[in-house]
């Protein structure tokens, strides 16, 4: 069972979502964030009938605004705080939240949202000072113990990369920069008033997150979460814990995670994230991966675990090479690791994303454990029948995707490809190709893949120009926006249908009861 008391990721009943993460929804602040626009989105998916939504990493981004290159595997990204909430609760006035100039509601400009919600949430956070709401501070004084594992070393690092201009904590100070006792509490002091902001950043983002959650829940909608194998090299996790990770006397990686030539890259593809030291988190029963996912599950419900392969055997790559080409392949902590984890927290409903070069020993790791594995539709006609992406090639305990946020939509994939290509998708669906997203949705909920998941962009027919991330493209990702009008019910009403034809919504299992909002709209307040 999951962590809401409803089947988790190895259960047999069928069921269907859709991928969307937070900052693609709308709001009037340039960037999706945890207010309306995330509630209009869930109350969308209870109208379709879906039962799954499936998100991104939630933590604060950093380089490239890339939620897979976090400050922190444990904090919450600020961005996403609801600034309506805040002038709800006093803590700002409705005229600190009207910006200077109109944001796009297509595309996040990281730079004009990261600027406007700094300077708004720190007028808030000396709102906080001034009033001292008896109620907030209660609430604030149990997340800092329930979170004192990680939160103090963490708004002490955001508070560090501020004084030194951002810069890399390798390049800070070398007393600081490696963790010297007599460093650390002259900059806890000196930077006091900054470490406590961050805190009360996060205290604001957990707040409204588990209000999220439970919106959800009462929606009977379950959260999937994204956790990733590595965490950046630029991260309170790294710099905190440097003896867990493999790094040189000065904490400069010494190798660095990346995988093999691959669909996406003839080079591979060079993340740059540092290696752990999986001997030393042995030692200590895995503790800090033990935090970590605890974490995680506090949030949501189930966990798609990024590069599950990287847990048998991971590329590992000089950190002075120029591609991922130069690395070799090291074998990973395996079953010893899982077991661990199952021992330590009962339950771990978690898919296992294996996608890539999968090899007989990651197939036995995942299967030890009953993990579900994915399949992706986009990559199911690139060779014959015995392609296993193919739906006739499924079994039911997996989960299939139309496309991931690494793809490119359901539209544009069929767009780029040749001819001869385009006719193998034609024939297999009995198609003319005109409708691909929905061909593609179609071909995966009748499927006998027991989780059927499809980016939202597929939902509603966009193409490349809706396309989240490209891997290997440093700059220009995760922009990505929808506008609420574009959320109508017959999309709705569409999709709730195929759910039920075929076999993903159980009239007389779930929501037999009236609905909550029985008009929906999908409009901004």
């Amino acid at each position: 069972m999951s962590p809401s008391g409803k089947p988790g990721a190895g259960s047999g009943e069928r069921e269907s979502g859709i991928l969307c993460h937070v900052t693609c929804m709308p709001s009037r602040f340039g960037i999706g964030d945890m207010g309306a626009g995330v509630r209009q989105f869930i109350d969308f998916l209870w109208d379709a009938k879906q039962s799954l939504w499936q998100i991104l990493p939630l933590g604060p981004t950093g380089y490239g605004d890339s939620p897979y290159q976090s400050f922190s595997a444990f904090a919450g990204n600020p961005l996403l705080i609801d600034l309506e909430q805040l002038v709800q609760e006093g803590l700002l006035d409705a005229g600190d939240v009207i910006p200077s100039f109109s944001f796009r509601s297509d595309e996040v400009l990281y730079g004009e949202v990261i600027e406007f919600k700094d300077r708004v949430l720190r007028r808030s956070y000396q709102t906080f000072l001034q009033t001292d709401p008896t109620s907030l501070e209660s609430a604030w004084e149990v997340f800092q113990k329930e979170n004192d594992y990680w939160l103090e070393d963490f708004c002490l690092f955001m508070a560090l990369k501020r004084h030194f201009d951002g810069d890399v904590w390798t390049d800070w100070d070398r007393d600081i920069a490696l963790r010297e006792r007599r460093a650390l509490t002259y900059w806890r002091e000196r930077l006091d008033n900054e470490v406590n902001y961050q805190e009360y950043l996060q205290f604001l983002f957990d707040k409204q997150w588990q209000q999220v959650k439970e919106y959800a829940h009462e929606r009977d909608i379950e959260i999937i979460g994204d956790v990733p194998i590595f965490v950046g090299h630029d991260s309170a996790d790294v710099w905190s814990h440097q003896g867990l990770f493999r790094l040189d006397e000065d904490g400069s990686p010494t190798v660095v995670a990346g995988v093999p030539p691959d669909y996406f890259s003839p080079t591979g593809q060079l993340w740059g994230n540092p290696h752990y030291r999986w001997d030393v988190m042995q030692e200590n029963d895995y503790a800090w991966w033990t935090a970590r996912l605890e974490r995680a599950f506090s949030r949501v419900d189930r966990i798609r675990l990024d590069h599950f392969r990287g847990f048998a055997g991971y590329w590992e790559i000089p950190a002075d090479a120029e591609t991922a080409v130069q690395g070799r392949w090291v074998k990973g902590p395996g079953v010893d690791f899982f077991q661990t984890l199952k021992e330590k927290l009962d339950e771990l409903p978690i898919i296992a994303e294996d996608l890539g070069i999968i090899t007989k020993d990651v197939e036995e790791l995942r299967k030890a454990f009953d993990f579900p594995g994915m399949k992706v539709l986009q990559f199911a006609f690139g060779s014959d029948a015995t392609n296993t992406a193919l739906p006739h090639n499924y079994v039911p305990h997996m989960v299939v995707y139309t496309g991931t946020h690494d793809n490119d939509t359901s539209v544009g994939w069929y767009d780029s490809l040749d001819e001869k290509a385009q006719h193998r998708v034609r024939v297999y669906t009995g198609t003319d190709g005109s409708n691909m997203s929905w061909t593609l949705i179609r071909l995966a909920m009748t499927s006998v893949a027991n989780m059927a998941i499809f980016p939202l962009q597929d939902v509603l027919g966009l193409g490349s120009e809706a396309r989240l991330n490209t891997p290997g493209k440093a700059r220009g990702n995760w922009t990505w926006r929808y506008e609420a009008e574009t959320l109508d019910k017959e999309v709705a009403k569409t999709l709730r249908e195929l759910s039920a034809v075929s076999g993903r919504w159980i009239e007389s299992k779930r929501r037999d009861r009236e609905p909550l909002f029985p008009e929906i709209t999908y409009e901004e307040p």
